[in-house]
């Protein structure tokens, strides 16, 4: 049986974000589950459209997700070198070899005659086919001109691992550039001579390359080399589900991500399952049991909608599912800057009572400021909420003090707490809604908090007494 060797090769033109991620995680848990090879390979030959330091960008987001690659620019390997710059002797040897052949020819005409065979075309509307104006007897290639592929245009039947059996007529096969006049290759003969020297044996792509299949199968039979596997991956929609995720409409740096607190395994999980499922309910995968459980066969042909909001879920997940310890060590960089003198224990209390609210790390700041931090008096939140904007200040200011009261002769522990808040329910006859939002808002001054009971245990007797008091002077 062939090694599986799978291989991800991006153009370092930017941020990598959740389609090209996608490509590579798809790559990567087929190569782990045949105990093969995952190769990272830089296509940089379109030194135009480079963009500076990409290129390390591009390996530090494969690794921060845990997609380590076995080969690649920075680690080497038996097929080195891994950088398409590197390695033009080897498409200059193939490239001589389509020549020698009669299946490669140089290009004579300049931009604006190729432009004219274009307009002329349209005019008849018809298709561009540069295979239509083969120079009869074209110069001797020497480097200055573009190469060309002498096509061999003819139908074509294949196979593809998502998208089932293709096929396309001859009309779709034509005369495209191998070399530039620059010397670099063109993608399109670039990466078929470099997976077959570094024993690619599938291929996962975007949907943006199954156009040009008929072209490479031509290219494959003029070099005599065997096709791998194909697959190719439907588009990631935006939110809109109507068009493709790019980034040109805000799709984000797969890093961005990690840098506002979203965990490395919940957004593997997120993205493996953008067109992707086992056939089961299952929703929430470890990366062990995603490297199991894929396969292309249950990759879905249609486009898969990116959904933040779901994303948003299934990070709350793994989040609820972490050990104190564990959420603590992780979420480290965090903390508002007002926790900076607390210890450990008590924002480990505090991550305790949140830890069911956060959805991304990036909320803790939110979540938890007024922990640590007497927050300024918020009238707003009494004046706008929907039960506490009907009372009086006087009847919310002897509420308050009845609280206050109660609270003076309490241990703060959450059990005692609670009970004495439920006496207090008793004692007025208001309604939690009221009571409980009341208390909420004097000793947090947040929209939003914890168990009542627990948030004013964490905070202690002096702080949440200290807290109602200014409440009360305020109303």
């Amino acid at each position: 049986m062939t090694t599986v060797r799978t291989r991800f090769a991006p153009s370092p033109t930017g941020y990598l974000h959740v389609g090209g991620i996608r490509t590579a995680l798809f790559a990567f848990l087929l190569a782990r589950q045949a105990n093969g090879q995952f190769v990272l390979r830089l296509e940089d030959t379109d030194k135009k459209r480079e963009v500076a330091g990409s290129d390390q960008h591009l390996m530090d987001s494969l690794k921060a997700l845990g997609l380590q690659y076995d080969e690649g620019p920075d680690i080497g390997g038996p097929f080195a070198p891994y950088r398409q710059s590197e390695r033009l002797d080897h498409y200059q040897g193939w490239a001589k070899k389509l020549i020698d052949s009669g299946r490669a020819y140089a290009d004579p005409y300049t931009s604006a005659e190729v432009e004219a065979f274009r307009e002329q075309a349209k005019a008849t509307k018809k298709p561009f086919l540069f295979r239509n104006h083969r120079p009869e007897n074209p110069p001797a290639w020497d480097g200055s001109q573009p190469l060309r592929f002498k096509s061999d245009p003819k139908a074509y039947d294949w196979q593809d691992a998502v998208m089932g059996k293709l096929h396309t007529g001859p009309e779709v096969v034509d005369d495209f550039i191998l070399v530039k006049s620059d010397g670099y290759p063109t993608y399109n003969f670039a990466h078929i001579v470099d997976d077959a020297e570094m024993e690619i044996s599938h291929i996962i792509r975007g949907q943006e390359f199954l156009a040009s299949i008929p072209n490479y199968l031509n290219l494959y039979e003029a070099l005599e080399l065997t096709p791998p596997i194909m697959a190719t991956m439907p588009h990631v929609l935006g939110p809109s589900g109507n068009k493709k995720l790019s980034k040109r409409d805000g799709a984000k740096d797969v890093l961005d991500y990690l840098r506002e607190g979203y965990l490395p395994e919940a957004l593997v999980n997120f993205i493996a399952t953008l067109g992707w499922n086992d056939a089961t309910e299952q929703e929430i995968f470890t990366i062990p049991e995603l490297i199991e459980k894929f396969s292309l066969e249950h990759v879905g042909r249609g486009g898969a909608r990116f959904d933040e909001q779901r994303l948003l879920w299934m990070n709350g997940s793994f989040i609820r599912n972490l050990s104190l310890d564990e959420l603590f060590e992780r979420c480290a960089q965090f903390w508002p800057p007002e926790a900076a003198d607390a210890s450990d224990d008590y924002k480990k209390q505090v991550l305790g009572l949140v830890q069911e609210r956060l959805k991304y790390f990036g909320e803790l700041p939110e979540l938890s400021r007024f922990f640590f931090i007497d927050l300024p008096i918020n009238a707003d939140l009494i004046s706008s909420h929907k039960q506490l904007k009907k009372y009086e200040p006087q009847q919310l200011k002897l509420l308050l003090e009845k609280v206050a009261n109660s609270l003076e002769s309490s241990d703060f522990t959450a059990s005692d707490l609670q009970e004495r808040l439920n006496v207090l329910l008793e004692e007025t006859g208001e309604k939690p809604a009221v009571l409980f939002s009341l208390v909420r808002i004097a000793t947090t001054q947040a929209p939003a908090s914890p168990s009542l009971a627990e948030t004013l245990s964490v905070l202690g007797k002096v702080v949440s007494l200290r807290r109602l008091q200014a409440q009360l002077a305020a109303l």
